[in-house]
Parts: C-alpha cells; structure tokens; sequence
C-alpha cells in the first residue's frame, strides 16, 4: 500500500493491527500511548507525533521505508 498521507498511513496501521488480532488496548499497553491517540492516529488525524506513528508502525511489525519519486 501506497503511504501518500496521514489517512492511508493510518489506514495501514489498522489493517495490520486487526492482521495481528491486536486491539487497540493492547497496543496501548504494550507503548504507553493512550487509545484515543491510537484512534486519531488510526482515523488518519493530522497532529498525530511523527515518533509515536513510527513506534506503533514498527510494534506492528512494518517496515517504513523513503524513497525518491522516479521519473513517472
């Protein structure tokens, strides 16, 4: 999946957490991050913190990876 903006970014983390069986509790017990934010950070919210998307991503066992745009 495409990763273009904070949506589909969260739309990937919710995939993958339900392909895990996780809930959003247990995700929350296992960073310390609260499950309101685990929500808005699922439902694509602007503000989520960059660190803690990464660090939820990477508990859910993604790689995030960067790359240049090529020529089209």
């Amino acid at each position: 999946m495409r990763i273009t903006d904070a949506k589909s970014f969260g739309a990937m983390l919710k995939t993958r957490r339900k392909q895990l069986g996780y809930t959003q509790a247990y995700i929350s017990e296992m960073t310390g991050l609260s499950v309101s934010f685990l929500s808005e950070l699922e439902n694509g919210k602007k503000t989520a913190q960059l660190e803690k998307a990464i660090e939820v991503a990477m508990l859910l066992g993604l790689n995030l990876t960067m790359e240049a745009r090529g020529k089209a």
